[in-house]
């Protein structure tokens, strides 16, 4: 399972708030919506995250194995 406890991390660490991924980075609110439920997102997004946060994808997503 793709979780993304690292993306949450990752902002905390950079001061970065959802409202300021939304409104100055054009983020949809959906994809944030998405993300807090576990869902998916596109690689297109992780690469958007990746430039915007300036981080690896590592720093964004990481996979638990649910066993």
């Amino acid at each position: 399972m793709i979780s993304y406890e690292p993306f949450w991390k990752t902002l905390k660490e950079r001061n970065i708030t959802t409202y300021a991924l939304i409104n100055k980075h054009n983020i949809s609110s959906a994809t944030i919506d998405r993300m807090k439920k576990g869902n998916g997102i596109s690689t297109m997004k992780i690469n958007d995250f990746c430039k915007i946060l300036n981080c690896n994808v590592e720093d964004i997503i990481v996979y638990v194995d649910e066993e």
